[in-house]
């Protein structure tokens, strides 16, 4: 089979088994002619055991308007804010504090965002998600 062209890449985030041909999948596939309805069905379908968290989606998008799609885990500010039980983060992240998470919850939270960090080690993550929490206004405890 020859390989085919990619036309296009794209990148959405769209909440767990809850994608729909409006906004923002509408607008974002359209444009590149391929089936809306078809993708909503692929990803709703692949990301239903998810359901309540936003999962990233990168969508390669093929010249014969085929595509194919690779999910990404959640971002981590909505892991952090899962783990603290807040609706948002700080308003003023700095002078403000929202809520606290623990060293466990980061760990937690480093571990499931691992593949796509770009951390060596688990160390590492963890620090790129205490300053995600610290950006956030959250504190991390123990």
């Amino acid at each position: 089979m020859a390989k085919k062209d990619i036309k296009a890449i794209v990148k959405i985030q769209i909440p767990a088994g809850k994608a729909t041909p409006a906004p923002p999948v509408g607008t974002a596939l359209g444009p590149h002619g391929i089936q809306i309805m078809e993708f909503v069905k692929q990803y709703n379908a692949a990301t239903e055991s998810q359901s309540g968290t936003v999962v990233p989606v990168e969508i390669t998008i093929f010249e014969d308007r085929s595509f194919t799609f690779i999910l990404k885990t959640p971002p981590t500010p909505v892991l952090l804010r899962q783990k603290a039980g807040l609706e948002k983060a700080s308003k003023n992240p700095g002078k403000e504090v929202c809520g606290s998470v623990t060293e466990k919850d980061v760990e937690e939270v480093a571990k499931i965002k691992m593949p796509d960090l770009n951390a060596n080690d688990l160390e590492a993550a963890k620090q790129q998600v205490r300053g995600t929490a610290r950006s956030m206004g959250l504190t991390v405890v123990g």
